[in-house]
């Protein structure tokens, strides 16, 4: 990273050109890196991965908030700066730094005022065209117009200009006084699309479609039949190919995806040949499923591999708008009624650890009572932090029996929280507030999900019967479920927050208030003061260790407000596919990049072919 001496429109600020990006401006890889340390740089190209999913599709556009998006639509587009297939880390080994893809290098002054990317001439979308810097500002301004409103409306406030300046170089102006975070990769990140088709065509984002859009990226739509399969293939006159940025990676020629209609039926679909890679998230699948021949004889491989990222917090999460759930004891009590030790145990085969944080097991995971920087900065903000907050230790999950399914101890303090709370227990059993209304909840489920979720849901339901509650256990189909969750219409939603290793902007889409009423980051709907200062402080940072005190608070608070019963968590990856692909000996800590640098092996896939055990 270099720092020049020229100067702004001032005559005094200093210019940053890099081939790359990081808010603090310290970058691993040199300008001249050949390749990602963690990627095989000789790698052979060739063969197919498959993978199964559960569901359905009726759109090859993923950016519309109407019908499903075929899953890894989103794999043909690029942008000026470089991300993994399917939105991974890219490079996977290191933290929030950024390097060029479409952008051969990037400006920006002292201030983050403004940042000028310099677009590599020689990209093209796959129907040929160049991808130009007008195609940059058509796309930018797309998503402003059609895209997700709580992305617009964020968006259009700290970005209020855009330049193109000529057909490779194009500006964004960034709005005075906010927070520099997440402003040069945000724009860094827009998808990169044809301005071109889009006017030829009259399609719009917000529309589902089974038409797609040419893209740049390694791999271009080859064939689709609805709900069932949907295959990609990579370009063969891919422009980047031999970029640094993709040396060793986008291996394979083509990505398959099969459709089923619910989880069993995937993982026989697995078991029999019709894909070939799986990532296990059901333990009892993974602790008795795979006593297979082939998989006793070697042809399919079942192995855990170290995942260095903090978990998906997943876990039943309480709609805050819900007038039910206003009162926090009403949540604690409902909580209460889930029963981790004696779910891990006895459906789980003991596989999983019980989640806690948001960022669980990193260093920015908070702990016991706040201290130091952390308490400092709780401090400054007065009145908005419970005392509480600052004296005693973060939240921690409860703990319940794991001999026995219905924890007595727990369903007392349950029975007196909500005794508290006002909802009394009727001569029938069922609790009714002073008005005479029955506490009634709906908990909102996906019928796809896998049997083990399923049946730990119904215990838990199973437990909130029995204070009292009449709650409603509804599993809908995935297109019903998918449109409900959009509409907020449920009290209970098994679902997931992205987990965090520092701040940005777009903690405040998934956390933050002002979009709490719409966001589909944000299944709580939560709208917390103090959460929001929090945020604020942490985008304010002048040093990796102030960040790191800000979203450590973030995370005390996020635990204290309680949105969510968090649930459990596997510290790995649990994999298994047919004895033909291979990786890397060490596994980058940020991605599993079984599509971005495995790679297939011609012998092995013909050994299995022979044996039979693929067709």
């Amino acid at each position: 990273m270099a720092v020049s001496g020229a100067a702004h429109a001032d005559g005094h600020e200093n210019i940053t050109s890099a081939h790359g990006y990081s808010f603090y401006g310290d970058l691993t890889y040199p300008e001249d890196f050949p390749h990602f340390d963690y990627v095989n740089p000789d790698a052979p190209k060739g063969g197919e991965i498959s993978l199964g999913t559960v569901g359905t599709f009726d759109s090859l556009n993923p950016y519309t908030r109407k019908g499903r998006g075929a899953a890894l639509s989103t794999v043909m587009f690029e942008s000026l700066l470089g991300e993994g297939v399917n939105a991974a880390s890219a490079p996977a080994d290191v933290y929030a730094e950024y390097y060029g893809l479409l952008a051969e290098r990037l400006e920006y002054d002292e201030g983050k005022n403004w940042v000028i990317f310099y677009m590599r001439p020689e990209a093209k979308f796959s129907d040929g065209s160049p991808v130009t810097a007008h195609d940059i500002e058509f796309s930018h301004n797309l998503l402003l117009d059609q895209g997700l409103k709580s992305y617009a409306d964020a968006v259009r406030k700290r970005i209020p200009k855009v330049e193109v300046l000529d057909d490779h170089t194009i500006k964004f102006h960034f709005a005075e006084g906010i927070s520099r975070r997440s402003l040069i990769d945000q724009v860094g990140f827009v998808p990169a699309w044809s301005k071109k088709w889009y006017e030829e065509t009259g399609a719009r984002l917000d529309e589902a479609r089974l038409e797609i859009s040419p893209g740049s990226g390694p791999y271009m739509l080859d064939s689709f039949d609805v709900n069932r399969r949907v295959v990609y293939k990579r370009n063969p006159d891919y422009w980047g190919n031999d970029l640094p940025f993709n040396v060793g990676r986008n291996n394979f020629d083509s990505i398959r995806i099969e459709y089923f209609g619910d989880a069993e039926a995937a993982f026989q679909g697995f078991l029999a040949g019709e894909f070939t890679f799986r990532t296990e998230n059901d333990s009892k699948k993974w602790a008795t499923g795979y006593n297979t021949p082939k998989v006793n004889n070697g042809s399919i491989v079942k192995k855990e591999l170290p995942n260095g990222s903090p978990p998906t917090p997943s876990g039943i999460v309480f709609n805050l708008n819900s007038p039910v759930f206003e009162d926090k004891r009403v949540r604690e009590a409902v909580a209460l009624a889930f029963n981790f030790e004696w779910t891990n145990a006895s459906l789980q085969y003991g596989l999983f650890k019980q989640r806690a944080s948001f960022s669980q097991d990193t260093p920015v995971m908070a702990k016991a009572k706040p201290e130091g920087a952390e308490l400092e900065l709780l401090q400054s903000l007065g009145d908005l932090v419970p005392p509480d907050m600052l004296t005693e230790d973060v939240r921690q999950p409860h703990t319940s029996s794991e001999a026995r399914l219905f924890d007595r101890r727990n369903a007392r303090k349950a029975m007196a929280l909500l005794d508290e709370a006002g909802w009394a227990v009727g001569d029938d059993g069922v609790r009714r507030n002073a008005n005479g209304d029955t506490l009634k909840i709906n908990y909102l489920f996906n019928s796809s999900s896998p049997d083990t979720l399923s049946g730990a849901m119904e215990n838990f339901v199973s437990n909130v019967e029995k204070l009292g509650v009449d709650i409603s256990f509804e599993k809908v189909d995935p297109s019903q479920y998918t449109s409900r969750e959009r509409d907020r219409d449920y009290d209970l939603v098994y679902d997931a927050y992205a987990a965090f290793l520092g701040t940005g902007t777009g903690l405040r889409q998934r956390f933050g208030s002002e979009a709490a009423e719409f966001s589909l980051f944000n299944p709580a709907g939560l709208a917390s003061p103090l959460v929001d200062a929090i945020i604020d402080a942490s985008l304010t940072a002048e040093t990796r260790e102030e960040e790191v005190a800000a979203v450590m608070a973030l995370d005390r608070a996020l635990r204290y407000e309680f949105i969510m019963i968090p649930v459990w968590y596997n510290p790995s990856f649990w994999v298994a596919y047919y004895d033909m692909f291979e990786h890397p000996e060490t596994i980058p800590p940020y991605a599993l990049g079984q599509l971005d640098f495995w790679w297939f092996n011609e012998d092995k896939a013909a050994a299995l072919r022979s044996s039979g055990a693929l067709r």
